[in-house]
């Protein structure tokens, strides 16, 4: 019989130990760990005695993986301060806990060697569902070790939950929650281009990122549409920051380039680039106008109040968790999705203060 807690020997007590010191069957103690069966008052004493004597505490990766204890979800963000993608984990968050479920929050720091290590560390431990939320990498290797992972998580009755960002491609098991980035750029650029803004400045985001990306080729096809000639040397690729914004602009001042807007590709850039156009003594948007894109709280708290594209970040979260749920529990999304379950949420432009027309060249 085995005394390992009781003799303060070394190891933690099993499921096993707790069995045979009670003199009952595994599926018994299980019985009565798990609260779901019907046992006897004498069982149930019985049993919590010895696991008070053992100290033994149930292992909640094993319950969950065989079906019981409580499901957990990995929220895998870049930076737990950015102000978007933390209304996404609140959204995930929040219908989580509606259904009972935990949340876990892990940080990637923009590293795309640490983020897939993050998956595969929450793989291991078998949780209900990892939610990486983000734009993703855009090269080779990184989306085929995305998709190996995607499918072992499929396989272990967990998933892959990719939001704001694109598909894997090829036939993976994952679900995206995705919204129209691109639509929204278009929708922005064309705005500015109605207003008369023909030489914008565009601050998209980092050239690697599918997010940025998106934004770019919406940018692109607004002036397409109008017909407007469109500057690649009018592009300044970036972080998706205040200081980044702030440089990008004070870059164009120096070298005198020839822009009545900015485009910034979230409102925290557009806020750096706001600051930076004031320090240089221009207004806005008398001098210069400016967009953003996220609709983060900070965009109506701006001077001027920011126009900028509206991004349902909270709803996202929550729809992300729904397909999981759905899916766990063998109800719609299973039916409707598929192995590569995917939704896109619409954007539009809330116009605020920041944009002016344009004065005609003399």
């Amino acid at each position: 019989m085995s005394e390992r807690k009781a003799s303060g020997g070394a190891g933690r007590a099993t499921i096993r130990d707790v069995a045979e010191r009670a003199g009952v069957s595994v599926a018994s103690v299980s019985r009565v760990l798990s609260g779901n069966y019907p046992v006897s008052d004498e069982l149930r004493r019985r049993v919590m005695k010895v696991v008070r004597d053992l100290d033994y505490v149930t292992n909640a990766h094993a319950r969950s993986l065989a079906g019981g204890g409580t499901p957990t979800v990995a929220i895998l963000i870049n930076n737990i301060t950015g102000a978007a993608f933390a209304h996404v984990a609140k959204g995930v968050e929040g219908a989580a806990t509606l259904r009972g479920w935990l949340s876990l929050v892990g940080t990637t720091g923009d590293d795309p060697e640490r983020e897939l290590a993050l998956v595969n560390l929450m793989r291991q431990q078998g949780v209900a569902a990892v939610v990486l939320l983000g734009g993703a990498y855009d090269y080779d290797e990184y989306q085929l070790r995305m998709a190996r992972f995607a499918r072992s998580l499929d396989a272990a009755g967990s998933r892959l939950v990719l939001v704001g960002r694109p598909p894997l491609e090829g036939d993976v098991a994952a679900t995206t929650v995705d919204y129209d980035n691109e639509g929204g750029a278009y929708a922005m650029a064309s705005h500015l281009l109605s207003a008369g803004h023909q030489r914008v400045l565009v601050l998209p985001g980092p050239a690697e990122l599918t997010t940025a990306q998106g934004r770019l080729r919406g940018a692109r096809r607004a002036f397409e549409a109008y017909g407007v000639p469109f500057d690649p040397g009018m592009v300044l690729h970036g972080p998706y920051d205040y200081g980044h914004g702030y440089e990008a602009v004070q870059e164009s001042l120096r070298r005198e380039a020839d822009f009545t807007a900015v485009l910034a590709g979230t409102d925290v850039v557009a806020a750096g680039a706001m600051q930076a156009l004031r320090a240089s003594g221009l207004r806005v948007p008398e001098d210069i106008s400016i967009v953003g894109y996220d609709d983060i709280p900070l965009a109506s708290q701006l001077t001027p109040q920011l126009t900028t594209v509206h991004v349902p970040y909270e709803e996202m979260g929550r729809a992300a968790l729904r397909a999981v749920a759905d899916r766990r529990e063998g109800g719609a999304g299973r039916r409707a999705g598929g192995d590569g379950d995917h939704l896109v949420l619409g954007t539009h432009v809330v116009v605020r203060n920041s944009v002016q027309p344009s004065a005609p060249r003399s």
